[in-house]
């Protein structure tokens, strides 16, 4: 390998970003962020790097194994970059802003980094844009949050949004209303083991079983939850995700609802409703949320959006128009083609045929004496 190909390389899960994407990825980044700030989202930017001991703290403990640390050669304490931004909004909600009203809302957007990549994501950083709905506990909260996320795909044009609604606290209240230990049934009710509920579940294998048939559209799903005999605690928040559903069809009836009542993987610092985002004929998700603790005892819901998975399901980046300006033309010209849309692109010195450096530098148009002129 030469000096210039190991100049070029990356560790594994790590790109470059060239123009145009780069470009797209901003404006993404610029319309979430307004879609969330125009319905009362105050945004907030937390450092890329914190003490280890607050940045892992709380909902941040479930990050502990994806997070790169370094030691602070200031303080000599331990240091770890950011693998979610949540445990981070959450910091600034229950100290900076804790005398805030609530509910407060607050959004962000920023890149992450990461120990490691999943099969589905194998890219080690990427780049987050969310939402926090703190101090609130009821089910408009827990819909508002997953509708305000799934919109925001919807404006962008992600085709066939869906939210895939989970309940990842209704497993363990079924089993704690039973006396059914679940250690071992928590793995087999991940892989949607049937045949292992049924032979470990005990006296709750009949409603387990029952929970993973109903896995699919919400409607269907909810009609067999609501034909189960629960424990008093798992029947209040299977009522509660009816609502939740009940209020976002009303305000999205265009989005896809799903319910998986036993998904737990990725939900395990969640207390409540959680959902994940998902886009027609893009494998992986394009966003999580959910209901947790802010602080460890603030009540809050919350919707973070993978870049990276939503500018795969969008067509991609337009080419601007782009016109070449040659030196010494009137400066007061390049503005006004830049106030109708232009980009410009300044000569630095005269050239002998200005159509031709056009295309040169990638200008699909030339400003002549006589006007603009396409050189494609």
């Amino acid at each position: 390998m030469n000096d210039f190909a190991k100049s070029a390389l990356l560790p594994n899960g790590l790109r470059d970003i060239l123009p145009l994407d780069a470009e797209y990825e901003a404006d993404v980044v610029s319309r979430v962020t307004a879609h969330f700030a125009a319905q009362g989202y105050d945004r907030v930017k937390p450092p890329l790097i914190e003490f280890e001991d607050t940045l892992l703290d709380g909902a941040g403990a479930a990050m502990v194994k994806q997070c790169f640390r370094v030691m602070d050669p200031v303080t000599q304490r331990m240091m770890a970059l950011r693998a979610d931004m949540t445990p981070q909004v959450a910091r600034i909600a229950r100290t900076r802003l804790a005398g805030m009203p609530r509910p407060l809302r607050l959004s962000y957007a920023g890149q992450v980094l990461r120990v490691k990549g999943s099969q589905l994501r194998p890219e080690r950083q990427f780049g987050q844009a969310g939402i926090e709905l703190i101090g609130a506990d009821c089910p408009e909260a827990d819909a508002e949050v997953a509708i305000l996320a799934a919109e925001a795909l919807v404006a962008l044009g992600v085709p066939g949004v869906s939210v895939d609604l989970s309940l990842p606290t209704l497993v363990p209240a079924i089993l704690a209303g039973l006396d059914v230990a679940d250690e071992s049934l928590r793995s087999s009710l991940d892989h949607k083991d049937a045949a292992a509920v049924l032979a470990l579940g005990g006296v709750a294998a009949p409603l387990l079983s029952a929970l993973l048939k109903a896995a699919g559209p919400a409607e269907r799903a909810l009609d067999i939850l609501n034909g189960l005999d629960l424990p008093a605690q798992a029947a209040a928040e299977r009522d509660r995700l009816a609502k939740v559903v009940a209020l976002i069809e009303h305000a999205a009836p265009d989005v896809t609802l799903t319910i998986d009542p036993v998904e737990n993987r990725g939900f395990e610092y969640h207390t409540g409703i959680s959902f994940t985002l998902f886009a027609q004929n893009i494998s992986g998700e394009l966003g999580r949320g959910g209901r947790y603790l802010a602080g460890g005892n603030e009540p809050a819901t919350g919707a973070t959006l993978f870049l990276d998975t939503v500018l795969a399901a969008l067509p991609g980046p337009v080419t601007a128009k782009r016109t070449f300006v040659p030196a010494g033309a009137p400066r007061a010209l390049a503005q006004a083609l830049r106030a109708q849309g232009w980009i410009t692109v300044a000569g630095l010195a005269p050239v002998a045929d200005n159509a031709a450096e056009a295309k040169r530098l990638g200008c699909g148009h030339v400003l002549l004496a006589d006007g603009i002129k396409s050189v494609e």
